[in-house]
Formats: structure tokens, sequence, C-alpha cells
């Protein structure tokens, strides 16, 4: 049986995601307590906070890499088999991490999910999402199961049926925005396509991340074919920045134009107003812009270079997820005498708990799976 922590910085890595879990344990202990109203920073005005602005991270990451992963074991781009394991794995641990948060954002998740069964509404986008992710879930086993077994045709139809489950699934969480008619901000038919497009850079930089952290954690070099995965995620990286910096522009312009009500003021929040910050650092320098000059010439398009561009795009893609949710709530659908032109939101100290708590347990569970589990299948040093 393998050793849990051999070293101190194994050591250290344990015990500040037992920390982390610690502290999100304690918040849900105390949400369970106390209740949704009196922990939770959420009003009747904005309903969805930081946990559902967590949920799309952590799906958006598990689509992406379910993707990207499937370019080796489905499509046959034998550059990319190297991560087939390590990344649907992780696709798998990302998608439960993102049900485990929204669960704790619903009163009754079981209940939810009891009437999905016995009571379906096939109108409703929400019971498309769960239901697609359930499938898509499914798939994501299989596909693994098949891939650590070595049953080479099962893990094709199975990858094959999961991604373009991945694809429908994410699409339709886009259409849950996007069919709000009342949150103009969101409307339209813009964001299952943007999401689908911010799924694969979260792919590629997660794909990156993984190889780099997972060769320095055990203190070896990367092979000549893993360097070369990495190069090949920086060029990928470069194209999908490049796509998704196109689409952040025309994103924006509709709402500038013309100043159509609501979705005008919705998106001068995000560029002058209480997000803009957010915005301009977050998403668009750490997010996109310094990534995209990193991976886009070939002197820093390093094994650090894609790392780091890696890193800071996945941390300003979270905020992108943040800043969607929260800028399509922020204009009142029905403005009262005397009332904010914008509302306000800042998540509780049990909130951030719990969005710390879910990245911890997610980061948890995959340390322990590279140590119980043979993640490298052919590929060895």
């Amino acid at each position: 049986m393998p050793t849990i922590a051999k070293r101190p910085g194994e050591l250290l890595w344990f015990a500040l995601l037992g920390a982390g879990m610690i502290a999100g344990a304690a918040a849900v202990v105390t949400v369970l307590i106390k209740g949704h109203g009196e922990v939770y920073n959420l009003t009747r005005e904005i309903p969805w906070g930081i946990l559902i602005a967590t949920y799309v991270f952590f799906v958006v990451s598990s689509t992406g890499l379910c993707l990207v992963s499937s370019l080796g074991d489905v499509w046959g781009f034998e550059k990319f088999t190297v991560i087939g394991r390590r990344g649907h794995l992780v696709a798998i641990l990302t998608l439960l991490t993102g049900f485990g948060t929204i669960a704790m954002e619903l009163n009754h998740p079981l209940r939810l999910a009891l009437y999905a069964i016995i009571s379906p509404n096939f109108q409703s986008p929400i019971w498309w999402m769960g239901t697609l992710y359930g499938f898509y879930m499914c798939c994501l086993i299989v596909e693994f199961t098949s891939l650590m077994r070595g049953w080479t045709r099962t893990a094709f139809i199975s990858g094959l049926a999961g991604f373009f489950a991945a694809i429908t699934a994410h699409s339709n969480l886009g259409a849950v925005f996007g069919l709000l008619e009342a949150r103009h901000f969101w409307y339209g038919s813009f964001l299952p396509i943007y999401f689908i497009v911010s799924a694969l850079a979260s792919g590629a930089a997660l794909t990156a991340l993984i190889v780099y952290f997972n060769h320095k954690a055990r203190h070896i070099d990367l092979s000549p074919q893993y360097k070369e995965f990495m190069y090949t995620m920086g060029k990928l990286q470069a194209l999908f920045l490049g796509i998704l910096l196109f689409f952040v522009i025309w994103k924006l312009i509709p709402g500038l134009y013309g100043q159509p009500p609501e979705k005008y003021e919705a998106t001068m929040a995000l560029l002058t107003g209480p997000l803009a910050f957010n915005f301009w650092f977050f998403e668009m320098a750490l997010g996109i812009l310094i990534p995209l000059a990193i991976v886009a010439n070939r002197r820093t398009r390093t094994v650090f270079g894609v790392m780091l561009a890696s890193l800071l795009s996945t941390i300003g893609i979270f905020f992108m997820r943040y800043d969607l949710v929260i800028a399509g709530q922020m204009v009142p659908m029905r403005e009262a005498e005397g009332s904010p032109s914008l509302l306000s939101y800042v998540p509780s100290v049990a909130e951030i708990a719990i969005v710390v708590g879910a990245l911890a347990t997610c980061l948890f569970l995959y340390t322990m799976a590279e140590k119980f589990f043979d993640l490298e299948g052919g590929h060895r040093h």
C-alpha cells in the first residue's frame, strides 16, 4: 500500500487541503443548522451567488477536460493519449465537485432529484441540465473504467458518447441562462456557444496544469512525450484564448450599442461599475491577455510558460463565471421608487468557505487517486 505522505512538502500539502476541507465542512454544518437565509448573503433580488458561479466553473472544467482528453482516446490524436486516464478522472472529480457545490445552494437537493424523476418538466432547461449531466457522468465513469482495464472498444464507444454528451449538456447549461428573457444581460443564443468555447480554454489549461504539477510533485523531469504535449497545449491555448477574446468582445458590443435597457446597465457594471476590477484585472488581464501573450510567443511558450499561462487563465476563468452570474442580476427587474439602480452582492464568509472546501476536496481526491491508481497506463517516463 502506498505511503500517503513521504516528504515535508507532501505533509504541508495535505495540511493545507485538510484546513480547506475543515473550513468547508464547518460552513456546511452552519448552513444546515441556521439555514440559507441566515448564512448566505443572497436576497430575493439576487438569488444566485458565488456557489452557482463555482458550480458553473467546475462543470465547465469537467467539460473542457473531457473534450481535450477525448482527442486522444476517441479521435485518435496520439499526442493526447498521455492525458487520457488523468483527464477523464479529473473530469469526473470536477463534475462531482460541481454537483456538491450546487447541492449546498439548494434548500432541498434530494427533493429536487426525486421530483426530477417522478414529475419531470420536459420544458425546463434545468431539468435537462440535470438529466444530461447525469448521462454525461455515466459516460465518464464507464470510459475511465474502460481505460483503466484496457477495454479499448468500450472506451471508444463510451468516450464518443461522453464527448457529445458533454457538448450537449454544457450548451444546455448556457441555455439555463440564455432562455431567461427577464434577465436581459443573459438572454439570447450567445451563451450556449460561449460556454463551449470557454470550456475548451479551461480544458487546455487544466490538462497542462495536471501534467506539470504531477511531475513536480514526484520530482521527475518531463519525458520528451510529455514535453511535446505541453507545447501542443500551449498552441491550443493560444487558439482557444484568441477565440475566447473574440467572443468576450462580441458579448459586450450588443450591451453597449444603442444602450438597450437593463443590458446596458449590466454591461457598464462590468466595464466601469462594481465588477470593473474583476473584469479588467482578472478576466481580461489574468484570464486572457497575459496568458495569450505568453503562449502566442514561441520564445515564452516553454514548459514553464505554458504552466504559468494555464494557471493565470484558470484563475481568470473562475472570475468570468462569477462576473457572468452576478452581472446578470445586478439590474433590478422592477425598479421601485427610491431603489438603487444597481443591486449589490458580496459573498458571505460561509459561502467563500464552501468554495474553498469544494476546491480542497477535489484536489484531495485527485491526490489520493494519483497514489492508488495507475494513471500512466502505457506512458512511462
